[in-house]
């Protein structure tokens, strides 16, 4: 139960919410000890004794009074739950969704989307069940089982001991089932997340399946997911439809004994007429918080299931130095250093003794064929990754001491496959410069040539653009994820493949432009078109991990080597190829 335990220990960020919810429930018990003594009392005193009739309104008052003080103290426990609850929950997403931020891409590499959105959705709302029910039903009803099982005791101790001779076989049913119950609840949980990836998958490719009429398919897949889903539910609710109604028959077995042994001893004049309905009172106040407990013990195997997979997370390493590290000066040349740098995904090498070296203000442009690593060494300078081996250093700094906020703050990346998130253009560009002014967006706009078509817009930057800009064509948005990364204007510059999908005209205007903004700035290029890095500085040429020429256009030319075959081959492509004459 030590998940269960954490969960719990949230609740000492607010002591004054949890001691106002333990007055609540010490109220609320002794209030349920009003009902039955008076109602003893009524039939031991006053109903006998027609001298004393006139009470009898007076003790009707104090009942209801006691009704009234229990339900009142709850209704306020609620409110005071709920508010305690809810605080403690934020504050586990809020927990949750920071440590998601410092986690290293390589441990998203092996995680579905769609689950991590189920733990931080539905299992966090798993977990709140613990709260709300742990102590609303958890505090109070033990409280309420202890103060009535010792008042039972004092009442009659031989009825008592029969009356709560259920009570330790009810503990080893409820211990048995928690612990045989463990992995059904997990498995449980499991299979609703694989069915929400796959929900998530889906969805996202949805135009994919379209095209290639998968309809059919993935409908079956998706039930079959469904169909796990629905047997691990039924697999868990079996040994719950077996549980339950078996504790409460053990539970009546306590309701027929004091029958049996209480209705002996008013015939044997040892219990009086009032205490025996004051027993059969107060045991159903004794059982009825014991039903709740049992009910209870479904709901924490459940919530621990969905913590376990919460703390997961929670307990993953973060990547190094996500929050604490060394911070770059303010001003920085840019001269960017790879020294005999190594890395691999899993156990796959991936690059290999790379050595680059990019002067302050010069453009590095880097090529090779698909699988080289021309990606992953872009990859490496952000710190998406960490290098196995080797130094990667900016101005003499190892980058692998910085804090990545100060390391990132100084990059400016635009992706292969440009990503827009589900907002305005506006939204979009300010994720690079929170204080940009709206003069400073269209300059980026204007800059980046996307200012045009994003003026004909209907909102212009106040457009939605859809999820991953699906608004927007391919060309589009690669202009907006250039505009974002001018507004950066950040020192260092990476480019992979940031022309890719526009035509050539367009091309031709961002390449402009990218050239202005590579003035006085370290930039690390990725390109097919030799348009785009014919003018580089230097051009290394990668080759299954390993750099094996680096130079010039010019003399990379000359020398004849892999960077001349993949000009010959039309890797490297002068301009868009002319259509064929039919």
């Amino acid at each position: 139960m030590k998940s269960i335990f954490r969960v719990f220990s949230y609740l000492r960020h607010y002591p004054g919410l949890a001691v106002a919810q333990l007055l609540c429930a010490i109220g609320m018990t002794l209030a349920v000890f009003v009902f039955p003594n008076a109602t003893g009392h009524v039939i031991d005193k006053i109903i006998p004794n027609p001298a004393r009739h006139h009470e009898f309104s007076f003790w009707i008052i104090i009942a209801l009074l006691g009704f009234l003080t229990k339900d009142g103290l709850n209704s306020l426990r609620i409110f005071i739950n709920n508010v305690f609850e809810q605080k403690v929950i934020f504050d586990i997403r809020s927990e949750l969704y920071a440590k998601i931020q410092r986690l290293p891409l390589r441990w998203f590499d092996t995680r579905r989307t769609g689950d991590i959105m189920t733990r931080v959705v539905e299992d966090v709302t798993n977990m709140e069940r613990v709260l709300i029910d742990g102590v609303e039903q958890g505090l109070v009803a033990a409280m309420q089982v202890l103060g009535i099982g010792v008042f039972l005791f004092f009442l009659n101790p031989t009825v008592a001991a029969w009356a709560t001779l259920p009570v330790p076989v009810l503990a080893v049913g409820a211990w048995i089932y928690s612990t045989q119950g463990r992995d059904r609840y997990r498995n449980q949980r499991n299979a609703a997340s694989d069915l929400n990836a796959l929900l998530h998958d889906n969805i996202s490719g949805v135009r994919q399946i379209k095209a290639y009429a998968a309809e059919t398919a993935e409908h079956a897949r998706f039930n079959r997911f469904s169909d796990q889903l629905r047997l691990t539910t039924l697999r868990m609710m079996k040994w719950w439809s077996i549980y339950s109604p078996g504790m409460s028959f053990l539970r009546m077995t306590g309701y027929v004994l004091v029958l049996a042994f209480g209705g002996a001893a008013v015939m044997e004049g040892t219990l009086t007429l009032g205490d025996f309905t004051k027993f059969l009172l107060f045991l159903s106040l004794f059982y009825e918080p014991i039903d709740r407990l049992n009910s209870l013990n479904q709901m924490l195997l459940s919530g621990k299931a969905a913590a376990d997979r919460v703390f997961e997370i929670l307990d993953s390493e973060d990547e190094p130095n996500a929050v604490a590290g060394a911070v770059l000066p303010e001003k920085i040349t840019g001269h960017v250093r790879f020294e005999r740098v190594c890395f691999s995904y899993q156990e796959q090498p991936t690059l290999h003794q790379v050595t680059i070296d990019a002067l302050p203000g010069q453009t590095i442009a880097l090529v090779g064929s698909t699988g080289a690593g021309k990606t992953t060494v872009l990859s490496l300078l952000a710190r998406f990754y960490e290098a196995t081996s080797g130094v990667i250093t900016i101005d003499g700094i190892p980058i692998d001491t910085l804090a990545k906020s100060s390391l990132r703050d100084r990059l400016a990346y635009v992706t292969q496959e440009p990503f827009l998130f589900n907002g305005t253009v506006r939204e979009n560009l300010l994720l690079s410069k929170r204080d940009a002014t709206d003069a400073d967006l269209w300059s980026a706009l204007r800059s980046a040539h996307a200012e045009r078509f994003v003026r004909e817009l209907p909102e212009q930057l106040d457009t939605n653009v859809g999820e991953r800009g699906v608004k927007l064509s391919g060309g589009e948005k690669q202009r907006l994820s250039i505009a974002r990364a001018l507004l950066k204007n950040a020192p260092i510059l990476l480019l992979d493949e940031a022309t890719a999908s526009v035509d050539s005209e367009t091309e031709r205007q961002i390449q402009d432009a990218l050239d202005r903004l590579m003035e006085n700035r370290t930039a690390f290029v990725i390109a097919h078109r030799l348009s785009t890095i014919q003018n580089a500085d230097r051009i290394y040429v990668l080759e299954k991990g390993s750099v094996i020429e680096q130079g010039t256009h010019a003399t990379l030319l000359a020398h004849g080597g892999k960077y001349a075959e993949l000009c010959r081959k039309s890797f490297l492509a002068t301009e868009d190829a002319a259509p064929e004459a039919l």
